[in-house]
């Protein structure tokens, strides 16, 4: 039997080894992180997990995918979705990731190193990702390509999952991350050529149009409107994108349109933009005068993508035909309002899903009335003029200012007097850095508006009292005519009896 000092004596050795030990574990482990290379450490740190993965579950129990690049001569979209979502699972602790910034793109993307893993879970099933890059190893050899692919490791009793739910979620959740990070693109018939940011532009394209990205900052939030119009805006734009099925199963055509009428400067086009970064929709910017015919307006329009908005800017002046009222004016165009109602909610208004149409104008009036109607325009919204709540979302864009207490009084009491647009509103606010300057600066502005409108009251007033003054001058001289022609009558009847009694 060991004594007491036998045992005390084992356990310090024990421990003396284990601390000896430890201590060479760190010198060996910072050795290795200064010595070896990152690629062969990060080689090393995914051959060892993989033999532990493979240790601890049983191969007989586990299963790998591969997804290649390519399937035959079209590329693979399950490879390109797993490729865009698998960026957003890569961990802190990786130490090595591509990095890359395409002139474009808004945001830095970010990608896997050949053979990183990368683990995802997925209703509590563990699913491990490894991206593999082959290299020919004659690279004189052209004939031969890199071979770019994805391999899929999990545990085999979950293949059915993984085929049919959580495939097609990384599928969904790649198309949302593309949509949330794509340019917003503006098409035009009058730009020949563009510049795709990706492989689906390429395949979206039409030789018909050119495109270029819509940088426009706008959002609802800096829409100098009323605020209980733009709430609504927005609600009819989440319930039109959300019922897709309603729409199907109501039997119409999933597309709206919407009226924007209203002065010049009051944010029509500042609207668009909004609605198109809002929604993530590309903007197809359509002049009708540059149509021949209505084969032409078919062709264009159905060479538009799906998720687009179409523009017709001032349609009251773009086709004079479009009024039936009209005279008709000399033309060379065959383009016909029939031709455009027929493509708006004909047998042509179902050839491309989740459309918006949007007409605007500066003269309701003067638009055939068959345009306007429900089914065509589904929605009119007026651009009025610069309200009191409309200029304190232009002062906190341009100022940064939420309030002043001695001039924010005067402007809304001015403002209700006269009327003056949103754009002549920031076009004085951007004249001065210094917020009391640039304010100073609209009232003199709305001070001149109300002198003008005062003048032009005086002027009225004064041309309604000359036009009353000539009114009662004519009619004294009617009255003095009248008097004149009644004295003759009396005169001559006169004059009539004195011959009778002298006969």
């Amino acid at each position: 039997m060991q004594s007491f000092g036998d045992m005390q004596s084992m356990t310090s050795n024990i421990f003396s080894a284990y601390a000896s030990a430890a201590a060479s574990m760190m010198l060996f482990r910072s050795m290795a992180h200064d010595i070896i290379p990152e690629p062969v450490k990060s080689y090393i740190i995914s051959a060892f997990t993989r033999i532990f993965s493979y240790l601890f579950t049983p191969s007989a129990t586990r299963i790998t995918m591969v997804v290649d690049e390519y399937g035959g001569m079209t590329r693979n979209q399950i490879y390109d979705s797993a490729e865009v979502y698998l960026h957003t699972k890569i961990s802190p602790n990786t130490e090595r990731f591509k990095v890359s910034k395409n002139p474009k793109k808004r945001s830095i993307s970010l990608s896997m190193e050949k053979n990183e893993l990368v683990i995802d879970t997925f209703n509590g099933i563990q699913l491990e990702w490894q991206f593999v890059l082959e290299v020919p190893e004659n690279q004189k050899d052209h004939s031969q390509s890199e071979k770019r692919y994805f391999e899929l490791r999990f545990n085999k009793q979950y293949r059915e999952i993984v085929l049919n739910e959580y495939l097609p979620f990384v599928m969904e959740k790649a198309k949302e991350i593309r949509e949330r990070d794509r340019n917003v693109k503006l098409y035009t018939r009058d730009c020949p050529y563009s510049y795709p940011d990706d492989e689906e532009d390429v395949v979206n394209g039409s030789g018909m149009w050119g495109c270029v990205n819509l940088d426009h900052p706008v959002t609802f939030e800096k829409l100098a409107m009323d605020p209980q119009s733009k709430t609504e805006i927005i609600e009819d734009l989440d319930r039109f994108v959300r019922r897709k099925e309603y729409y199907k199963k109501v039997g119409k055509a999933w597309k709206r349109g919407y009226l924007l009428y209203g002065p010049p400067g009051t944010g029509k086009s500042s609207l668009i933009a909004a609605m198109a970064n809002y929604l993530k929709f590309d903007v197809y910017d359509l002049d009708l005068t540059s149509l021949y015919d209505n084969s032409d307006l078919k062709e264009t329009l159905l060479s538009t993508t799906t998720r687009s908005i179409i523009v017709i800017e001032d349609i009251d002046c773009s086709a004079p035909m479009l009024n039936r009222d009209a005279e008709p004016e000399p033309s060379d165009t065959k383009l016909t309002l029939s031709g455009l109602l027929n493509f708006m909610d004909g047998l042509w208004s179902n050839c491309g899903d989740e459309r918006i149409i949007i007409f605007t104008t500066n003269h309701k009036e003067k638009i055939d009335p068959a345009l306007l109607r429900p089914g065509r325009m589904d929605m009119h919204i007026h651009m009025s003029y610069c309200t009191p709540a409309g200029f304190h979302v232009l002062a906190s864009n341009y100022l940064a200012i939420e309030d002043h207490p001695r001039l924010f009084p005067e402007i809304k009491r001015l403002m209700q007097e006269v009327q003056v647009t949103p754009a002549e509103i920031a076009e004085h606010l951007m004249r001065n850095e210094n917020a009391e300057l640039a304010l100073e600066g609209v009232i003199d502005l709305l001070k001149r508006k109300k002198t003008e409108v005062d003048e032009e009251k005086v002027n009225e007033k004064s041309l309604e009292t000359n036009a009353r003054v000539e009114v009662q001058e004519e009619v004294k001289k009617k009255a003095k005519v009248e008097k004149i022609i009644k004295a003759l009558k009396s005169f001559r009847r006169k004059s009539s009896r004195g011959k009778s009694k002298r006969v």
